[in-house]
């Protein structure tokens, strides 16, 4: 799997910025992925943008209004932008919306990732990523989600508040009215929390309630808070549940979780609390002195070596 998350796709623009000639005057995005990058292109080139329809009707996208309308044929050069290209139906079918145009304008075409093999479907891109890959901007809609497992607070909804969290009746109103956070446009193949399996029915009712489509619930079958917090099983109970199946993702919110979830399952966990997508912690937090890699993993790599100085406590390698 290859992940390419916002901050990714604004490096990757930055750092080859100098492939885009600087005399287009109009970038045009493809709706609806190719509406960021085309954005950021506009920006880093101090260019107008907009999106095909738009253009077509005449409005442009300025600095310092919210909306202006021109006359079309007042750019005469103009870059066709989309996030990615796979098959190229979506490109071929953009050029062919371009048909007609082609006496009146200089149209190039880019796309920001393109997959092996396809470089020469259009004039520019900016790097190649096979497939199969996941964007952020567009992970909450992929056809695969039934093929994940999704947790609940901080991902689906907010993560309740420590008065929120009392066991009780605040926890039951908390669960029934929790505000949506990533509602998934597809459907999900087993969400996996940490809840306890008597808020079964309110989860359900919110679940209906925000339209979350999905498989399977699978809930900590404990009877309280107190034996939840004594058994601190949160990453192994999910890591379980992703291991059980041919799943290719866990969306989890929490960073220490979500490593230890990937150290256990061996699988890519993305992690919404930065979406930044885990392959393997236990490499990451080898380097991690080293600065290779993230340094979001610094909690997750304290938490852990503590737990190693606590099991070899007494042995050789005990530090004093």
């Amino acid at each position: 799997m290859y992940y390419r998350n916002i901050n990714d796709l604004n490096k990757i623009i930055l750092k080859r910025l100098s492939i885009i000639p600087r005399d287009f005057d109009l970038i045009v995005g493809i709706p609806r992925s190719g509406m960021l990058p085309a954005n950021l292109l506009a920006l880093y080139l101090n260019k107008p943008y907009t999106d095909i329809n738009s253009f077509l009707n005449g409005h442009i996208y300025k600095s310092g209004a919210r909306s202006q309308f021109f006359d079309i044929k007042d750019f005469k050069k103009i870059l066709v932008v989309d996030d990615s290209i796979a098959s190229g139906a979506a490109m071929e079918k953009c050029k062919e919306s371009f048909k007609d145009l082609s006496s009146d304008f200089s149209v190039s075409y880019c796309a920001i990732y393109v997959i092996p093999g396809k470089e020469k479907a259009v004039d520019y891109y900016f790097e190649i990523v096979p497939l199969p890959r996941y964007f952020q901007w567009n992970i909450l809609n992929h056809t695969t989600l039934e093929k994940a497992c999704f947790d609940i607070d901080g991902v689906l909804c907010l993560d309740p508040t420590s008065e929120q969290n009392d066991d009780g009746e605040k926890y039951t109103d908390f669960i029934l009215n929790a505000p949506p956070l990533f509602i998934p446009g597809s459907k999900i193949g087993t969400i996996v929390t940490s809840r306890l399996e008597k808020y079964r029915k309110e989860t359900e009712s919110w679940l209906k309630t925000n339209n979350v489509k999905y498989n399977d619930l699978v809930m900590l079958d404990l009877p309280d808070k107190a034996a939840r917090q004594k058994s601190n099983s949160h990453a192994e109970h999910k890591a379980k549940t992703y291991i059980s199946k041919p799943y290719v993702l866990f969306v989890e919110s929490d960073i220490s979780q979500a490593a230890e979830i990937n150290r256990i399952a061996k699988k890519p966990v993305l992690c919404t609390e930065n979406f930044e997508m885990i392959f393997d912690s236990e490499s990451l937090l080898y380097n991690l002195k080293s600065g290779k890699h993230f340094p979001f993993l610094r909690k997750y790599a304290l938490k852990i070596r503590n737990k190693i100085r606590e099991s070899t406590k007494g042995g050789k390698h005990t530090r004093k």
